[in-house]
């Protein structure tokens, strides 16, 4: 199934909230949902925006960061601390390996998943063996480049689907931050299917398309028990369009209930 989101707020009241934990991408922190999380805030739902181990304020941890292990237990410690329930997990391009470790694990405190232009891989893989080869070729002669083994250098912000000139891109570029190498070399391993039998949805970013994910998105589609939504916006559709993609999200929290 799928439609597009439409701009127009959904009303919100003390019976319709809801809790919404977001989980960034790479080279990202939880500073990137700001607009998203204001726009839900103001709607009167709960918003948590974790940074991960090794990123954005949290950088001086990167060497902590071994294993895709490591951002999963950020979110499940989060989930335990805060003693959240009824959340609905969302995860945005590498965040989907991590919302999907979460879901692996505590499926018992999550209401449903929404994987926004997400990269996902089957148990066993990580994320490197999946991606396009001369995209992985390039990551890797750049970490070779750099000095810094750890690390998976900041592309630009083109790169991910923001323009040069567009209002956000030098607050966006001030704050990305290196990425841990063995977050993407290291296999996620699921004990159950992907998703564990949560209600489900698969976000594509489609204006435009970030064409790195074309196969993942292949893949999911393939899949029963999967929702589709397609999103007028780009890759980064937390900069991009964060009233839009507010609204989605509280469609889609809505939908599961």
């Amino acid at each position: 199934m799928s439609s597009e989101a439409s701009s127009s707020h959904t009303p919100s009241g003390p019976d319709r909230s809801h809790t919404f934990v977001l989980i960034h991408g790479a080279w990202h922190g939880g500073w990137c949902w700001r607009y998203v999380a204001n726009a839900l805030r103001a709607q009167g739902h709960q918003v948590f925006t974790p940074t991960l181990t090794g990123h954005g304020e949290r950088r001086h941890l990167l060497s902590a960061a071994t294993s895709v292990d490591v951002p999963i237990t950020d979110i499940v410690n989060l989930l335990e601390a805060e003693e959240l329930a009824d959340v609905v997990l969302v995860g945005h391009s590498y965040g989907g390996l991590v919302a999907a470790g979460v879901a692996d694990r505590r499926p018992d405190v999550l209401r449903s998943l929404v994987f926004l232009d997400s990269l996902l891989v089957e148990s066993g893989q990580a994320a490197l063996d999946i991606l396009p080869r001369d995209l992985v070729e390039a990551r890797l002669k750049a970490i070779a480049a750099s000095g810094q083994p750890l690390l998976m250098p900041v592309p630009s912000v083109a790169a991910m689907g923001i323009p040069d000139d567009h209002p956000r891109a030098d607050w966006v570029r001030r704050r990305l931050t290196p990425h841990p190498l063995a977050t993407y070399n290291t296999p996620l391993v699921l004990r159950y299917p992907l998703g564990n039998g949560l209600p489900r949805t698969y976000v594509h970013c489609a204006q435009p398309s970030y064409e790195v994910l074309a196969p993942v998105r292949e893949r999911i589609r393939a899949l029963p028990g999967w929702h589709w939504e397609e999103l007028a916006s780009g890759h980064d559709a937390m900069v991009l369009d964060p009233e839009l993609l507010a609204d989605l999200l509280v469609r889609l929290a809505t939908r599961d209930a």
